[in-house]
């Protein structure tokens, strides 16, 4: 059995998707919630699945509180839907390639320290992209700079505001997440990877096409 533990700041509606797609998995199960927030309506959603949870501040996840619970719960996997802080290099250190994280756009196009959330989709509204998406990818010590393992594109018209935008990406996040998790989390690279993939959603269909 190979353990997760998901890290997430806010409402968790992420985290509560993995959860509920694995529930009845064999092999895969949710541990642990970590979050650096008390108040996130994640904490609340993960115990609802009777799923442990930990709350921790800025100096706990530098100085080696988070980890030890991590070791202490023998997680395997981490997984940041959310998650705002940056991951120390003393985590990063003991999950090399085993920490993955989703964001809001198409990296390398608007990534970086800030960009989260809204803060994305008001740059792809004001950038006049015709396309943004969603790209999960490994986490390394530069923000969103981790080697890209999948991205899923949605096509935007110069009417589709920063709201609309939010959407279409939410929907991708939903439908791509647990899917992309389950695949590695089975065979987890040590180095690099080979199962990047690239799809387009329109009309609300899925096309597959090479990167």
């Amino acid at each position: 059995m190979k353990k997760i533990a998901i890290f997430a700041s806010g409402n968790g509606s992420n985290t509560e998707n993995i959860i509920k797609y694995f529930s009845t998995a064999d092999s895969i199960k949710i541990e642990l919630v970590l979050s650096n927030n008390p108040t996130a309506k994640v904490l609340t959603k993960a115990k609802k699945h009777d799923i442990s949870t930990v709350t921790f501040n800025k100096r706990q996840l530098i100085e080696g509180f988070v980890l030890e619970k991590l070791k202490r719960r023998e997680i395997n996997f981490i997984v940041l839907a959310g998650f705002l802080l940056k991951i120390p290099k003393t985590i990063i250190d003991n999950y090399n390639y085993k920490i993955i994280n989703i964001h809001p756009s198409l990296l390398p196009l608007h990534g970086g320290k800030g960009m989260y959330g809204m803060n994305v989709h008001q740059k792809v509204f004001e950038s006049k992209d015709s396309q943004t998406g969603i790209t999960i990818h490994f986490v390394n010590q530069s923000y969103d700079e981790g080697d890209i393992i999948f991205q899923a594109k949605c096509l935007l018209s110069k009417k589709t505001s920063p709201k609309d935008i939010q959407k279409k990406v939410h929907n991708l996040e939903m439908q791509f997440f647990p899917r992309i998790i389950e695949r590695i989390i089975d065979d987890i690279p040590t180095e690099s990877h080979d199962i990047s993939m690239d799809y387009v959603f329109t009309n609300d269909k899925y096309y597959k096409s090479e990167i």
